[in-house]
């Protein structure tokens, strides 16, 4: 998933609930996609580093789990 800033409910409905469903299926890889965000606030390293633990602690909080899950950063 993009880092563009913070997750709505469209995110939720049109990924995340998925991911929580298919993580008991079979193998899961999701990754924060933070390449494709570089482009912006590039001067401000600290604004796309906050996102991508705001974004990772979402997923957490949907239902994703690490223990079933494998997540990571592109970058």
């Amino acid at each position: 998933m993009r880092v563009t800033g913070r997750l709505h409910l469209g995110h939720y409905h049109g990924v995340l609930k998925n991911w929580v469903m298919l993580q008991e299926k079979c193998d899961s890889f999701y990754f924060v996609a933070d390449w494709h965000a570089l482009t912006t606030h590039y001067e401000e390293p600290g604004v796309m580093e906050r996102n991508v633990w705001e974004m990772v602690i979402d997923w957490l909080a949907s239902g994703v789990d690490p223990t079933k899950a494998t997540l990571f950063i592109q970058s």
